[in-house]
């Protein structure tokens, strides 16, 4: 029986691909950890729902950036992604869905009319002037009308930028 040979880290080290050492902080990789696992609601209002849609299918595929797993509870969300005219009747109904998810959670703007109430701000008293305007904080807004599915992607690239870039609240 052959004793085993010690081998030097350094040759363990080569053999993985890039040969580089990773450090980093707890907080650091459970902040990346939180930024690639982004749960999404299942929430369409108007045409950007449809772009929402095309985000998730084969061409632009919303998973390779870990936020392919649609929730219809909000329960399990952490994302809000408001696509579309927000119309008055809507604005409960929306703000309780907002209260039911836990914490932490995140709000998207996607397109004109979630973010100001576009085209119908000056001629229909029926649509609410954006999301703020329900006194949700929005974190991330894609302009556009409607915006393209590319544009949804590279809003939830921002986000998970600000979640990485997040100061750990202490109370």
């Amino acid at each position: 029986m052959a004793m085993m040979e010690k081998i030097p880290a350094a040759d363990i080290i080569q053999k993985i691909p890039g040969g580089k050492i990773f450090l980093a902080t707890s907080e650091a990789v459970l902040k990346w950890g939180k930024s690639n696992s982004l749960w999404p609601m299942t929430f369409g209002l108007a045409c950007c729902a449809f772009e929402m849609m095309a985000a998730g299918a084969s061409r632009f595929d919303i998973d390779r950036f870990g936020s392919g797993v649609f929730r219809a509870s909000p329960r399990q969300c952490d994302v809000m992604i408001v696509a579309g005219t927000i119309c008055v009747k809507m604005n409960d109904c929306i703000k309780r869905l907002f209260a039911q998810m836990p914490e932490p959670k995140y709000v998207i703007a996607m397109g004109n009319c979630a973010i100001s109430g576009g085209i119908f701000y000056h001629d229909t008293y029926s649509v609410t002037k954006g999301t703020d305007a329900l006194g949700i904080p929005v974190d991330v807004y894609i302009p556009g009308c409607p915006p393209r599915p590319e544009n949804l992607l590279l809003g939830i690239m921002k986000l998970q930028e600000k979640i990485r870039k997040e100061k750990h609240a202490t109370k």
